[in-house]
């Protein structure tokens, strides 16, 4: 187990929305094009600590959203591996709060649990990705705002993923079924019927019966939360779609 702290990076940033020079085939070629009035970029807060499991993919990851807001100009994101960093003050200029890669027990004490539910429920937006889900087990809160916790990894390959909501903002131009090499989540409860899914695996493409949802949605409050189970590998990072969809989850739930 690794455990690390780096001091509060801030990413400030400038320029296209969330597109890469190729495309590969799951992915549409065309971005929809902003019209009317520019709003004020959302105010990202990138929390990427560990407490647990520390993935590979955590520089990627950084790098990535770093680069998609450098070339969009319609957010910023501020990076820290700093639980400490969290606090009513800090999400009083955030308008989404990410968790990316994290695990295990973070050390979060009360007053700052209270200011990230307050947060989410006065209208504030949630993204989890990936491990985000192997997170603060032990604070129930957490979890409903995720939508789940994760339960195993039992498939670590190429596989085939299904688009349930063709009409969600963050599903603009993905074709389904697609294929992704990645290390697939079961959690230990089904969200489904609790939450809006949009991603879901096909059994059938790991030898297996059941349904496994991979990415939601859902309201909180006057929150919005968005989850998304994929994102192990820097090859995630770095698929075009994959970068598309975070960049329109991140306008999503800052409710642009």
């Amino acid at each position: 187990m690794l455990r690390h702290r780096s001091p509060l990076l801030a990413l400030t940033v400038l320029v296209f929305a969330c597109g890469t020079a190729s495309t590969p085939p799951h992915a549409s070629a065309s971005a929809p094009t902003p019209t009317g009035p520019a709003a004020e970029p959302a105010r990202v807060l990138l929390v990427m600590a560990t407490a647990g499991f520390r993935h590979d993919s955590i520089p990627t990851a950084r790098a990535v959203l770093a680069s998609l807001a450098a070339r969009s100009g319609t957010f910023t994101v501020t990076a820290t591996e700093n639980p400490g960093d969290v606090s009513a003050s800090r999400l009083a200029s955030t308008d989404v709060l990410m968790f990316a890669l994290t695990t295990g027990e973070l050390a979060f004490d009360d007053g700052q649990k209270a200011a990230i539910v307050s947060f989410v429920n006065g209208g504030g937006g949630f993204i989890g990705v990936h491990s985000a889900a192997d997170t603060l087990y032990q604070w129930p809160d957490y979890g409903r705002i995720v939508g789940a916790y994760f339960r195993d990894h039992p498939w670590t390959q190429t596989a085939a993923v299904v688009v349930e909501d063709r009409n969600h903002p963050t599903m603009a131009g993905v074709e389904t079924p697609f294929r992704i090499l990645e290390e697939f989540y079961t959690f230990q409860r089904n969200p489904r019927g609790t939450v809006d899914v949009l991603l879901s695996l096909d059994p059938q493409s790991v030898g297996a019966d059941g349904d496994f949802p991979l990415a939601w949605t859902q309201s909180l409050g006057r929150g919005r939360s968005y989850y998304n189970a994929l994102g192990h590998f820097d090859s995630t990072w770095n698929d075009p779609w994959f970068q598309r969809q975070l960049a329109a989850a991140i306008q999503w739930t800052a409710g642009r």
